[in-house]
């Protein structure tokens, strides 16, 4: 008899290639050993090269999705990335409000490459809905500047960007941190339990990668389903990224997808 996985939700856009979104998510779950689940909240036009167009979805359409699914399926932990709109971010915030699981929060406004993700007031939306009812948040730079209101460009603005972002009501926060000055390597900045933690990168892999956010916020949430806390969801899933960027390849022309199959060396 097999032993059950637990279900992780995502609530994310569609990448038809692959390397990004609902699809990235679905593969970084069931990688970690979680049975995904997936409500779409925009449709894309992409490849690895290019964003060309972007179709919201209604926000009543996603409620039913969400209704429905949870209705019938319990997870042990949600994750969001690209919700599109004000009205599509008011929803999910009313369902996280009800739910008894914790969520974790890509909050994903423009893509590595072409059109915004995101119509309106939308980062309004999750100062307002979100952030309050989210476990963890993880923006990187340019999110985590919008979200505080302040430019991020140094590790010292990082943390008090990561303070700003938790007082909004967050329950921890993880700034990454790419190419920060004053980082030697990419160093992202945990914020948990009013302690600052630095996570640098095992070694930094050159290349142009596409979906680092969407499968970084999915390793994490699908941790946290397994019973990890916050730190060592996030230090567990940053070590598998480096090392899946590390092997990543070629499927298109463009922006390199994260090798969503490399195995998870860390046990749960």
């Amino acid at each position: 008899m097999s032993i059950a996985a637990p279900v992780v939700l995502t609530v994310a856009g569609s990448d038809p290639s692959g390397g990004a979104g609902l699809q990235a998510d679905l593969k970084t779950i069931h990688q970690h050993g979680g049975y995904g689940a997936a409500v779409p909240t925009l449709i894309t036009v992409q490849n690895t090269a290019s964003v060309e167009a972007v179709e919201l979805l209604s926000a009543d359409l996603v409620r039913a999705q969400l209704s429905t699914l949870l209705g019938d399926m319990k997870p042990a932990a949600a994750k969001t990335g690209a919700l599109g709109s004000r009205a599509v971010a008011n929803v999910v915030g009313s369902i996280m409000a009800e739910s008894g699981f914790p969520w974790v929060v890509d909050p994903v406004w423009l893509p590595s490459r072409g059109r915004p993700l995101a119509r309106g007031d939308v980062v309004e939306a999750y100062k307002e809905v979100i952030l309050p009812r989210a476990a963890l948040v993880t923006p990187n730079t340019l999110e985590a500047g919008l979200l505080s209101q302040m430019p991020v460009r140094s590790l010292a603005d990082a943390r008090e960007a990561a303070e700003r972002i938790a007082a909004l009501g967050a329950g921890a926060v993880l700034v990454k941190g790419g190419h920060l000055e004053g980082s030697a390597r990419a160093t992202d900045l945990l914020l948990h339990d009013g302690v600052i933690t630095e996570l640098a990168a095992t070694e930094l892999v050159p290349g142009r990668f596409h979906g680092t956010g969407c499968t970084l916020s999915a390793a994490i949430a699908t941790r946290l389903a397994l019973g990890d806390d916050i730190p060592s969801a996030v230090a567990v899933a940053k070590r598998w990224l480096t090392t899946a960027l590390r092997e990543s390849y070629a499927v298109g022309q463009g922006a390199l997808p994260v090798n969503h199959l490399w195995p998870v060396r860390d046990k749960p």
